[in-house]
């Protein structure tokens, strides 16, 4: 009984803070409108962009971004993997290509870009070695 409780509370914990990454763009921008909250897109390559994986694992992973994000964005991820066992489906693939035609004509990954949810772009960031504070503020910078 004790474990099943453990396990119980370690879940909701989870849960609490666990982040709900889109991959539906019109899903996301619909929830935006919505909820009346910015989306931040991020344009990543989680198996091969060391600079990605490591945005991943120091701010998005943190526990100020998660309970920070869950209240005030919606999180879209535009995933562009390289091994063939982590390949996206066609369907996927083609809108994150169409959305790395609109907003990192660029080619940088990783991209952070912030929205409004008619799409209209507030800021563009990529990976800085600082704290998970430091990255919120300057993704909240945008909003103003």
């Amino acid at each position: 009984m004790k474990n099943k409780m453990a396990f119980l509370l370690l879940f909701l914990a989870a849960v609490g803070y666990s982040q709900n990454w889109k991959t539906d763009f019109s899903q996301a921008t619909t929830e935006a409108i919505a909820q009346n909250k910015p989306i931040i897109l991020v344009f990543s390559g989680s198996d091969w962009c060391a600079p990605c994986i490591k945005l991943d694992k120091t701010i998005w992973q943190s526990e100020v971004f998660k309970k920070y994000a869950s209240t005030n964005y919606i999180l879209q991820r535009a995933d562009f993997p390289k091994k063939k066992q982590n390949q996206l489906p066609e369907e996927l693939k083609k809108q994150n290509q169409s959305l790395a035609e609109k907003y990192n004509q660029e080619g940088i990954f990783p991209l952070v870009v912030v929205l409004d949810g008619k799409g209209k772009v507030l800021g563009k960031e990529s990976y800085k070695n600082v704290t998970p504070e430091e990255y919120v503020d300057t993704l909240n910078s945008f909003l103003k």
